[in-house]
């Protein structure tokens, strides 16, 4: 085993880390913590679409941070490819426990693409933690409550700024 981690090319190994990262739900136990006891939404909605905009905002960090390097196409893919593995295993977990069929690597798709929409719509925004925490609020069930737009700005906050220092860290950037 320790022979083949040290043959991964350090973009692979970049890219695993960074979806190791991306499933890592430490942070999303702390930032449920901090969601404020009068947020007006259903907290197990929270708790389930924090872990998607995690992955989300990842996967977004690495192609808005590492948009001028040429192997940023190569890092996403192993990333992306890693998601969709993940996801598969997920579905397959959720269709036993269910009954039903939940194809949560689709869930991912639609989520990424309604956040990276609303930022497209607001181009004038300061920064897209304007955007993302009122769009994360919205799909939880109440874009107007406060507390859960900050709770999901401040997710995105945090993951992006850990992907960009892990990138400069391993000279991805």
């Amino acid at each position: 085993m320790g022979n083949t981690e040290a043959k991964k090319l350090p973009v692979q190994q970049a890219a695993e880390n960074l979806f190791n990262f991306a499933i890592d739900r430490t942070d999303i136990k702390e930032v449920m913590l901090g969601l404020h006891e009068d947020a007006d939404i259903n907290r197990n909605t929270v708790e389930y679409e924090l872990p998607i905009l995690k992955i989300i905002t990842v996967g977004w960090s690495i192609s808005y941070f590492i948009s001028h390097v040429p192997y940023k196409n190569e890092v996403s893919e192993i990333y992306w490819n890693s998601v969709r593995e993940f996801s598969q295993g997920l579905s397959e977990t959720a269709e036993l426990m269910a009954g039903k069929t939940i194809d949560y690597f689709q869930v991912l798709k639609d989520r990424l693409n309604m956040y990276v929409d609303a930022m497209n719509k607001n181009p004038d925004a300061e920064a897209p933690a304007v955007v993302i925490g009122p769009e994360f609020a919205g799909v939880c069930g109440n874009r107007d409550d406060v507390f859960t737009v900050i709770t999901g700005s401040r997710l995105f906050i945090a993951t992006a700024g850990s992907v960009k220092s892990y990138l400069e860290e391993v000279k991805l950037r």
